[in-house]
């Protein structure tokens, strides 16, 4: 339902920590004029864990309007509280969502029951197609392949953001419920072998800041052009690790703030990028052209 080069875009602040919104706005233009598929608005890159209730809505208002369905949007409505999730993804669907990234329950280490009782809720209180997202080095509990087969039975969970790291958790997602539900890559350096696995596509941190490049590697793959999509796979690989030199998103927003396109302010408990690694990260943008 769901495919190609789709952003988890960032959620610019101004100088005094506010919500940016005419930024925003030229943002999710810039995304589309360079080949995004879909918008994820507040996701973990969107820095959703600190914008409060009506911030966290109207954020994806905003998305939504200024998208105006030229693509679909997929706003960021997981908790790790059931009910505010299914609060947060019905307000959602009112606004004109096109679906739902939910993210597995974070801190509370939910059971793998647990974790199919929180979705299966979500499932039957939100008629919006969802996604589910899978990452356990910032949930601290992974939702294992069994799981996600299990949660394929539901017609609106439609798809897995999978950023487990792990190829194989994906081939096995892949192999008991491939025809029942799509995987996505939460991981950019892993796009392409997972897509090559049979993924269909990535949400990507990256493409914040290339939006062009990370769709021509994923168009290629799509396309079955293995020799091109590998070819720039490999180019792109320091350009993916550089973004996480720091905790994501200080290193994607502060390179946005290079370009020009917004403040690098972050939310506390983040803070900018420490004067060593800004350093790395102004040579590897230099390398790839971007500034």
């Amino acid at each position: 339902m769901f495919s190609g080069s789709m952003v988890a875009i960032v959620t610019p602040f101004d100088s005094q920590g506010n919500f940016a919104e005419e930024t925003y706005r030229q943002l999710i233009d810039f995304q589309i004029e360079g080949g995004t598929d879909v918008i994820v608005p507040c996701g973990t890159t969107g820095e959703s864990a600190t914008l409060d209730f009506d911030e966290h809505e109207y954020v994806i208002k905003v998305c939504i309007d200024q998208v105006n369905k030229r693509i679909p949007v997929i706003a960021g409505t997981g908790a790790n509280n059931t009910a505010e999730a299914i609060h947060l993804s019905k307000n959602a669907k009112a606004m004109g969502a096109d679906g739902l990234l939910l993210v597995c329950p974070y801190y509370n280490k939910p059971s793998q029951e647990g974790i199919f009782q929180h979705y299966k809720s979500l499932a039957g209180a939100v008629a919006l197609p969802q996604i589910l997202y899978n990452v356990p080095g910032r949930t601290g509990v992974n939702m294992t392949a069994d799981t996600t087969a299990r949660l394929a039975e539901f017609d609106n969970i439609v798809a897995i953001k999978e950023a487990s790291g792990s190829l194989t958790q994906v081939s096995e997602i892949l192999a008991k419920a491939g025809d029942r539900i799509d995987v996505i890559s939460g991981d950019d350096f892993l796009t392409f072998p997972m897509m090559a696995c049979g993924a269909k596509g990535v949400i990507s941190v990256s493409a914040n800041v290339i939006p062009d490049r990370v769709k021509e590697m994923v168009q290629a793959t799509m396309n079955c052009d293995y020799a091109t999509a590998r070819k720039l796979h490999l180019a792109l690989l320091e350009f993916h690790t550089a973004m996480f030199i720091e905790s994501n998103p200080v290193p994607v927003k502060t390179s946005l703030a290079l370009l020009g396109m917004i403040e690098a302010n972050v939310r506390l408990p983040l803070v900018g990028m420490q004067d060593a690694t800004l350093e790395k990260l102004k040579k590897v943008l230099q390398n790839y052209k971007v500034i």
